[in-house]
């Protein structure tokens, strides 16, 4: 499957999507879609996934453009951000994320919701939650999403300061499991498939959804408290 924002590879049990829409790789109704899409079809071939931007970049971030456009749309987008979370969190199958670039709000939220996170160890890229910068208060789905993995204080900084992350800082932070050299980057992909290959997929899934039951339930009940404000607010 390709369409024009995302490229869908399957080969050896392992499903990559890339994301490419030729800017900042923002989190629109389309890409959201295109995500969910392309997940559900990994998930019915019991895929491990691996999830990507194009080179020098992860995602910018929901579509801000959105936020001048129909109430109805900027509500969809958000409720699909907030349930690609979800998605992503409890997919029964290895899902591995390689960031290439920027990961921004959304973007590093999506990054947070990946089992294992790889990042290219390049000082001009950052890992950033911008929110409270740009006048917006964190969604509560996205509180829980960063707290199942960022250390206290690193949620701290991320969450009320919009602290930007350069990779190293990153790393320590938790955003990211390991970095790699950009000439290493792939050899590091296909190291950590080699690995997750050797887990049983059985004990992978079922222990994986015990370890994530309770971010689960919170996060759920964050996304119905979430699209509730977000249909008073905007509808």
């Amino acid at each position: 499957m390709t369409q024009d924002i995302l490229c869908a590879a399957r080969a050896d049990g392992v499903t990559t999507l890339t994301m490419d829409d030729g800017k900042a790789n923002v989190m629109s109704v389309r890409m959201l879609q295109a995500l969910h899409q392309a997940l559900q079809q990994a998930h019915s071939q019991r895929d491990i996934v691996v999830l990507r931007g194009r080179a020098g970049l992860f995602s910018g971030g929901f579509d801000l453009g959105v936020f001048n456009r129909e109430p109805t749309e900027i509500v969809q987008m958000l409720t699909e951000g907030a349930r690609l979370a979800e998605r992503l969190l409890s997919y029964p199958h290895p899902l591995l994320a390689v960031c290439t670039g920027h990961a921004i709000a959304m973007g590093a939220f999506v990054l947070l919701s990946a089992d294992w996170r790889i990042g290219v160890d390049d000082s001009t890229r950052v890992v950033q939650a911008n929110e409270v910068q740009n006048a917006m208060t964190l969604p509560r789905f996205a509180i829980e999403v960063c707290r199942q993995r960022l250390t206290p204080a690193a949620l701290e900084r991320t969450a009320l300061q919009a602290e930007p992350h350069a990779p190293r800082q990153a790393l320590e932070a938790g955003f990211f499991d390991e970095l790699a050299a950009p000439t290493g980057l792939e050899d590091a992909v296909q190291a950590r498939l080699k690995r997750l290959r050797q887990l049983d997929p059985g004990a992978y899934t079922a222990t994986k959804q015990r370890l994530r039951a309770a971010t689960l339930a919170a996060l759920r009940r964050a996304i119905d408290d979430d699209i509730a404000e977000w249909k008073s607010r905007f509808q």
